[in-house]
């Protein structure tokens, strides 16, 4: 039986975007300390002829920081939900010396899950000439705009590159926010949201597997609300499945998307070379407008992804994961499962 959350959501993780405009208080920026300690721990893994993401924690010794990497994982999961680091000085850097340090940062955040079915384990988000009419397109191989939406781990996190010609703001919105609107002003949708949507897996399913997952887009599960959300995934399951939305579902989607579009709802921002974000995936949508691109490749727009399992990442209901973990049976936040491909497709899983 599932529970449905009847009050409203009072953590720190339901504002609003109108809150975030007028305080600057999320972002977080780099003091110098923080600064020579990442760039000390860059000099190590270079003494040692590493290459991101091919080294571990104990390679990216920033001990001095452990109150800091503390205070971010707490912010992720009992605070507003994301974070905005800003002040790493990328002019000092190339490209494989940023990423190191944003692959170190997040190894003593929380453990690196893989992000698609090849196993990418550091993400390069960057405009592929794709389109998301393909079903086995993802959003971050295109430069269109991409709808709010969850990935699938605990934490998603990005550092800027290098940013578009014009356009590509990060929008993000509190799914907790989005929440208490529809308990206060549309609660007879509520049961709807807490029911199973079919999503599309996009291509990364395996041999005999379903292209499609199930799950709630609202889950209340040992005491904390969570989401998932992607009504493209879910639109464009139909077409897999052959079972189609009704219209009660319909107008339950629309309900949440007309929340989720309200300008007083989520916060865009620009994300400058060097800035980092990181977003609970369980408490908060993200999304990006569409953007123009430079068109000499060292210019294009380029952000580098992690998805991230936090140590205190909370417990999710079975019928809100991805995947049931084969080694321990419980629901899955470990990414997506790695698949051996062949020229003929799709062979094997590898997990």
């Amino acid at each position: 039986m599932r529970s449905i959350l009847k009050e409203k959501v009072q953590d720190p993780a339901a504002w609003k975007g109108s809150e975030l405009a007028n305080d600057d208080s999320w972002i977080y920026c780099m003091s110098e300390k923080m600064i020579t300690s990442l760039e000390s721990a860059l000099f190590h893994v270079k003494q040692k002829g590493l290459q991101a993401p091919d080294f571990n924690k104990e390679d990216f010794p920033i001990p001095d920081l452990s109150d800091e990497i503390a205070y971010f994982v707490d912010e992720l999961e009992n605070g507003r939900g994301f974070l905005l680091l800003r002040g790493l000085p990328m002019k000092r850097y190339t490209d494989e010396e940023a990423s190191i340090i944003y692959w170190g940062l997040g190894l003593h955040m929380g453990i690196p899950v893989t992000q698609n079915a090849r196993g990418d384990l550091l993400g390069h988000v960057v405009d592929q000439g794709l389109s998301l009419e393909d079903s086995n397109v993802r959003g971050y191989q295109t430069k269109l705009h991409l709808p709010f939406h969850a990935d699938g781990s605990d934490v998603v996190g990005l550092l800027s590159l290098h940013k578009a010609k014009s356009g590509g703001f990060s929008s993000i919105v509190s799914s907790m926010a989005v929440y208490n609107e529809i308990l206060e002003k549309y609660p007879e949708y509520l049961g709807i949201l807490f029911r199973p949507f079919i999503f599309d897996r996009r291509g990364e399913e395996g041999p005999g597997e379903s292209p499609v997952f199930t799950s709630p887009i609202f889950s209340y599960y040992d005491g904390k609300l969570s989401c998932r959300y992607v009504r493209t995934f879910i639109e464009s399951a139909q077409a897999k499945t052959g079972i189609y939305l009704s219209k009660v579902e319909i107008e339950a989607l629309d309900v949440l998307d007309s929340i989720l579009h309200d300008e007083n709802m989520h916060y865009n921002m620009m994300m400058e070379p060097g800035d980092i974000q990181f977003v609970n995936n369980y408490t908060m949508l993200h999304s990006r407008t569409v953007y123009e691109d430079y068109e000499e490749p060292e210019h294009k727009r380029h952000l580098l992804r992690l998805w991230l399992t936090m140590p205190n990442g909370r417990e999710i209901a079975p019928d809100f994961a991805m995947y049931i973990d084969e080694h321990t049976g419980k629901p899955g936040r470990g990414g997506i499962p790695v698949r051996k491909k062949t020229a003929g497709g799709i062979v094997e899983n590898l997990r």
